[in-house]
């Protein structure tokens, strides 16, 4: 077999140009492959090599060398001569173009590493390849525009109310959109349309509605809101129907075409202990039925121990929170909350307290107020009269001198003595207390008495001068507002103005003053003698009241109340079924 122009037959097909030395040099020296990087005569004899092989050097052992530009064409015609002796086909010619292709492609290596030899030119082309590629998807990535459809039409709310009213939900709601569907061959049109026999509804008494209004409102007639209003006076008044209350109105037939339904029942509650009910009997006349309620009102006492703290330790105990503060409220005016009470010591307080047949519990005032210590009472108060003030049990008689109370609800600047003044700047008497207060504080008057003086009066600013009783007379200056007038007669605790800063004043507060006999003394040191105002008529009756109190046992009025209703209403349906007690 002949050797081909150019190939080293001894290395198997590479060309000896590749390998960079031919079969005679290489001779003994055990050479497979030639680095393409090194000589031969840099090897050493009996020294073994790995060949480096580029990816166009196994391309050219896969099919014939490509001949230099001046053998190409003989060497083309001379194997298209040997092997092809007609013009190649399509195929041929495309697979052929295809090899051409891919090893150029091979040569070129359009595709290289661009971790190494960066910025080359080698570099760049891979970079360009790699741009071209990204371009080319990004170019044929899908689109997602919307799909064109029917513009939609603005649809407003009649229009909406019509196809509503053409769907399945409104008709079984009655029809709510108040529109008629279109009339089909098959529909004849009704004379009178049957309306229901009855209708039941509730109706609430609102705040500052009249009941008349709120009969007129769920549908009654003017002739039988006249009735109902006539027979509810004879059981209540009408005005004293509490806001809130709930009535059951039960409305029949119409007497006449667009005329109002009649009412067949109206009930609610109209007092704690009393239900009421207004029935159309069979005649068709409205009748008043009485439904009394078993009422328990038994009072609610409550004692313990006072502990560290009395408001928590009463809280725990379970007495409702307004009678504790009331409670606070009533012994603050004789012993001091912080000084006169021990840990130790038990409070005792009885609170009105009612329960219904039907479950209904209602908490009214505080009747009694006591301290104990060491088991016997230090302190006993009981609400009398009909201002519902409280009366000590152990000076119901005889006249006690009282300690004042604080005006405002501050703290104290300044106390009675010499002082520099904050304005004038040199020291002078200082008659009186101030009371640092936030601005439109209310103040109160101490004790009761008469107005002598409301208006302004020099550095005091507004000023207001009350004369008690025994020669003692207190000033409030610097106010805001006065809220009282000369003449007027106020009792203690009631608000007379307001913090303020007028006058010879640095800033909101309160300037209290006291007199005895027109001179200025310290209202620290000032008391009050507060006379009896239960007469010896009334004596014994506030003894017996208060040992009436006394005897409840504590916890009495949480027990079980006897169903005095339910065995009367059982009578009812037993007996009094046919023909129960009504006027009217």
């Amino acid at each position: 077999m002949g050797e081909a122009p150019g190939w080293d037959l001894g290395l198997r097909g590479f060309p000896a140009g590749l390998t960079g030395c031919n079969a005679d040099q290489c001779e003994g020296r055990g050479v497979l492959f030639k680095a393409l990087e090194q000589n031969c005569g840099d090897a050493g004899v009996g020294v073994t090599h790995a060949a480096a092989l580029s990816h166009a050097q196994v391309l050219r052992e896969k099919q014939p060398a490509e001949p230099s530009a001046s053998e190409a064409l003989p060497w083309r015609t001379a194997v298209a001569a040997a092997t092809l002796p007609d013009r190649p086909g399509p195929s041929a010619r495309f697979a052929e173009r295809l090899r051409e292709f891919e090893a150029w492609c091979a040569h070129v290596d359009l595709a290289p590493d661009l971790a190494s030899d960066i910025g080359s030119r080698k570099w760049m082309r891979g970079l360009a390849t790699l741009l071209g590629l990204s371009a080319a998807a990004i170019a044929l990535w899908p689109n997602f525009s919307a799909v064109e459809t029917a513009t939609a039409m603005p649809v407003a709310s009649s229009e909406r109310d019509e196809f509503r009213s053409q769907t399945i939900a409104p008709l079984a709601l009655g029809a709510d959109s108040g529109r008629h569907m279109g009339a089909s061959p098959l529909v004849r049109p009704l004379a009178s349309v049957p309306e229901r026999p009855t209708i039941q509804l509730v109706s609430t008494l609102g705040q500052g509605d009249s009941f008349g209004r709120m009969l007129e409102r769920a549908g009654l007639g003017g002739s039988d809101i006249a009735r109902v209003s006539q027979l509810v006076q004879q059981a209540v008044p009408v005005g004293d129907i509490a806001s809130g209350t709930q009535f059951d109105i039960t409305l029949g037939k119409r007497s006449a075409p667009n005329a109002p339904r009649a009412l067949d029942s109206l009930d609610f509650r109209a007092r704690f202990d009393l239900d009421l009910s207004i029935e159309r009997g069979k005649a068709g006349n409205l009748a008043l039925v009485r439904r009394p309620i078993g009422v328990d009102d038994t009072p609610l006492r409550i004692r313990g121990t006072i502990g560290s703290s009395l408001y928590r330790s009463a809280r725990n105990a379970g007495a409702p929170i307004g009678a504790i503060q009331a409670y606070l409220r009533a012994v603050d005016k004789y012993l001091s909350l912080e000084d006169d009470i021990g840990a130790n010591d038990e409070f005792d307080l009885v609170v009105a307290y009612k329960r219904s047949a039907k479950g209904e519990r209602q908490v009214g005032d505080l009747l009694y107020a006591g301290v104990e210590r060491d088991g016997k009472p230090r302190l006993q108060l009981l609400r009398w009269g009909s201002d519902g003030q409280m009366f000590a049990a152990a000076g119901i008689g005889q006249p006690r001198s009282v300690a004042v109370g604080q005006p405002v609800a501050g703290y104290v600047t300044s106390t009675y003595g010499m002082r520099r003044h904050p304005i004038l700047g040199y020291v002078r008497m200082h008659a009186g207390i101030d009371f640092g207060a936030a601005y439109g504080s209310p103040i109160y008057a101490v004790a009761d008495g008469t107005v002598r003086y409301a208006g302004r009066h020099g550095g005091h600013g507004n000023y207001v001068r009350i004369e008690h009783a025994g020669g003692l007379g207190t000033g409030y200056g610097h106010m805001s507002r006065i809220v009282v007038s000369f003449g007027t007669h106020v009792r203690a605790g009631q608000v007379i103005g307001y913090v303020g800063s007028t006058g010879l004043s640095t800033g909101p507060h309160l300037h209290f003053e006291a007199y005895r006999a027109g001179h200025a003394i310290n209202p620290a040191d000032i008391r009050i003698l507060a006379r009896p105002q239960i007469d010896d008529k009334e004596r014994d009756a506030f003894k017996a009241r208060l040992k009436a109190l006394l005897t409840v046992e504590p916890g009495a009025a949480l027990g079980s109340i006897a169903p005095v209703g339910s065995r009367h209403a059982q009578a009812e349906r037993e007996i009094d079924r046919l023909a129960p007690g009504k006027i009217g």
